[in-house]
């Protein structure tokens, strides 16, 4: 089966750069540094290097915690972080600046993983939630790379689906030197699928710090919207504006005005035609001005200033849970002190959102309709939303801590390849 697997990578070469191609054209980031992909980098490091590979930017942005405590421990080693996605480069970029070294990962080719080991010799090897590499993972236990899956999650359904290639991934997951489980159903799930040395160590999003300026960007945009209530629509994907809209059009929220920040910049511009061809008055945050008096809606069309839109925002919507995308990190939101309301799709955060939901943070509705009729109950509610924030705040207090657990992992494996 591996053979098998490796064979179909090689076919699928001429479709891989094809996708290249098609995505470059609202993203010309992936047209960069595409040797990278192959295994063909620039300069070696000079000293030792740690390695994290985030494929996008959640996973970048929840490796932030972890990352920046390893700085501290080893200074005299490297920050290596890998992307597969233009987004999750620009978040890394943007994140920690020339503080890494940022590059794409080399596809799953054995010759391209082999000369990517070989010119950054990381002497641990960190790989961020569900991002297993076959032909990787094989070559890192013959280079003698320790390899540890941090802020492991498996859900029911990602459980089913790599189970139909149970062997591939049962052999994947047993060469692996540790895995480090955001829950004890995470772990148990990954121990079902082969792998050992699994601890439950918590999620480290529960750890990420505001960005740097956040409070002062939050400030600004609370000052174009002036006094008026704020509702944020956080990490919709696709399809999902559209039901928003719907519901808005059946159950007017006065004068508050409404953020739509989509998941993907690419989608910024089909967003924005979306609401031109209703007859919709919006606003660009792009355009760095506030808003007209008659403009009820903003775009968030701009990357790494989610802590400045929830803490800028009075009640928060956040997407991926609408439709059956599996929903999109609500910590953040909690974290704001952010009354939070999710759809009836949440199985990426399952523990997360439920724990939310019991903590009174977050508010789980059944479709846009619903979401909208609570927005406008929160938006009259201060005391309400006071409560639902403090809850929030001392939600994601009481979780804290992954950061340093993984950690104890991660100086246990180094150790463990200096001997």
């Amino acid at each position: 089966m591996h053979r098998f697997y490796t064979l179909a990578l090689y076919l699928l070469l001429p479709w891989a750069l094809l996708r290249l191609l098609l995505r470059a054209r609202r993203q010309p980031g992936y047209l960069r540094h595409v040797p990278e992909r192959f295994g063909h980098y620039g300069q070696k490091p000079e000293g030792p290097c740690i390695w994290v590979h985030a494929v996008s930017v959640g996973e970048t942005r929840a490796a932030e915690p972890l990352l920046r405590a390893l700085k501290s421990r080893h200074p005299e080693c490297e920050i290596l972080v890998t992307q597969m996605t233009a987004t999750g480069r620009e978040a890394a970029q943007h994140l920690f600046g020339g503080a890494v070294r940022v590059a794409w990962l080399a596809y799953d080719y054995p010759s391209a993983v082999r000369r990517f080991l070989r010119h950054f010799r990381p002497c641990l090897g960190i790989l961020m939630e569900t991002e297993i590499w076959f032909n990787l993972v094989r070559e890192c236990e013959r280079s003698g790379v320790p390899l540890l899956l941090a802020n492991a999650r498996m859900s029911v359904r990602s459980a089913r689906g790599y189970a139909v290639v149970g062997p591939l991934v049962r052999s994947a997951l047993g060469r692996l030197s540790a895995v480090a489980a955001q829950t004890a159903e995470d772990a148990e799930r990954l121990l079902s699928l082969g792998a050992r040395a699994v601890e439950v160590t918590g999620n480290l999003k529960f750890d990420a710090e505001p960005g740097a300026g956040s409070e002062s960007i939050a400030a600004e945009f609370r000052r174009w919207f002036g006094d008026r209530a704020v509702l944020l629509a956080a990490s919709t994907r696709e399809g999902e504006e559209e039901l928003l809209l719907d519901a808005l059009e059946e159950n007017s929220l006065g004068d508050a005005v409404v953020v739509i920040v989509p998941r993907h910049p690419q989608r910024f511009d089909s967003v924005a035609r979306l609401l031109a061809a209703r007859g919709l008055k919006f606003a660009r945050r792009s355009a760095n001005a506030p808003l007209d008096p008659g403009c009820d809606i903003m775009i968030g069309d701009s990357m790494g200033e989610m802590d400045a839109y929830y803490r800028a925002c009075d009640a928060a919507f956040v997407g991926g849970s609408l439709l059956a995308y599996g929903g999109q990190n609500l910590i953040e939101a909690c974290a704001a002190g952010v009354p939070v309301l999710i759809g009836p799709y949440t199985y990426n955060f399952a523990q997360a959102a439920e724990s939310a939901i019991a903590a009174g943070a977050a508010v789980r509705v059944k479709n846009a309709g619903e979401a909208i009729r609570l927005a406008r109950s929160l938006l009259q509610d201060r005391g309400l939303r006071e409560r639902m924030g403090r809850a929030g705040i001392a939600f994601c207090a009481a979780h804290r801590g992954a950061a340093e657990r993984t950690l104890a992992i991660c100086e246990r494996l180094i150790d463990s390849s200096a001997r």
